[in-house]
């Protein structure tokens, strides 16, 4: 039984994604406790809840301590079994966080599975659907992975409704990947997108985009999609590469002038383009559990943040693989699986 201190590094839910889906993978059981120690609200929320619940059904896993607030969970798997899945949040909480939850257990056997997720698809501090389809699944595709993706409707923080349609491909082992650059850019998209929201927050956003960052108006697009429960505003500014595609977001609340909207991503794409690393904060995070998988792989990336380090620390717990992080000058880190 492997034994998990949900307190340690950046204390998140992430910590708690990580184990549930290396454990469906290994077949390793774990027991973590303070599950989100670091956070104002300490313990199992709903999307953390629906994470490990989703783990279970698809790992046939038996449970203790999966309740609301709890922070302490043991989990131990059976056989991962592929099949038609439906999980609901009810709230607003991350669709796409479940999936990361579940989709690697999934990818590895040999068989197809359609999930049906609903909740929040773009939402703060987590991935949203522009990021997954854009950024992540292009690289999981050329390692060999079969996944598809399909926006049936939008969910915004707080109201929630969104849902999200995934087809795996059940396939044999990832193959390795290396990303020490990105190539040359070949494209740029500032898209500002509105549902049940005045046009001229879009142009606020979009002048701010053209601002920071010197994107002329030919490169911006404003999107009105009607498919959502309630209101909602989001910028993504898209960096194609020869070699990947990174996405920024900034994420509109009630609270929040359309002006810091776009000045949240336009920031960290200028930070992303004043380096040379190939990947961003957010995708060093996400490519290192399918790497891991593959038995190595490597990536330049942006100083690793507490999050990526964190993930380092439980991978480690499961997988007998070495990962290093290493500094090749002041703006670009190297990190090495396998």
């Amino acid at each position: 039984m492997i034994t998990i201190d949900g307190s340690i590094g950046e204390g998140g839910g992430q910590i708690l994604r990580t184990a549930l889906a290396l454990s469906l993978i290994t077949g390793k059981p774990f027991r973590i406790e303070k599950i989100r120690a670091g956070r104002q609200s300490p313990g199992l929320l709903r999307q953390h809840l629906t994470s490990v619940n989703a783990a279970a059904a698809v790992g046939d896993a038996e449970t203790s301590g999966a309740s609301l607030g709890s922070t302490h969970l043991t989990f131990n798997p059976g056989k991962t079994k592929p099949g038609d899945y439906h999980f609901a949040i009810g709230t607003a909480g991350s669709t796409t966080l479940v999936l990361q939850t579940v989709l690697p257990a999934l990818m590895t056997v040999a068989a197809t599975s359609r999930l049906t997720l609903e909740g929040g698809t773009h939402n703060p501090f987590a991935p949203p659907f522009d990021f997954l389809e854009k950024a992540f699944l292009p690289l999981l595709k050329r390692m060999g992975a079969k996944v598809e993706t399909k926006l049936v409707n939008y969910g915004f923080y707080p109201a929630g409704g969104g849902k999200l349609e995934v087809t795996i491909h059940g396939s044999s082992k990832l193959g390795q990947m290396d990303l020490p650059e990105r190539g040359d850019i070949k494209r740029r998209l500032a898209k500002a997108v509105l549902c049940h929201l005045p046009r001229n927050i879009a142009e606020r956003e979009l002048s701010i985009v053209q601002k920071k960052l010197s994107w002329p108006k030919k490169w911006h697009l404003v999107e009105t999609p009607t498919n959502a429960l309630a209101p909602g505003n989001f910028v993504s500014l898209e960096i194609e590469c020869e070699q990947l595609t990174e996405v920024f977001t900034g994420f509109g609340e009630r609270t929040i002038a359309a002006e810091a909207v776009a000045d949240q991503a336009a920031l960290a794409a200028r930070r992303y383009l004043a380096s040379e690393a190939a990947v961003g904060e957010y995708l060093a995070d996400q490519l290192l559990l399918p790497m891991a998988l593959a038995g190595g792989g490597s990536f330049t990336t942006l100083p690793p943040s507490r999050h990526t380090t964190t993930n380092i620390e439980i991978i480690k717990k499961f997988l007998d693989i070495p990962i290093t992080c290493e500094q090749t000058n002041n703006r670009v880190w190297r990190i090495q699986i396998g």
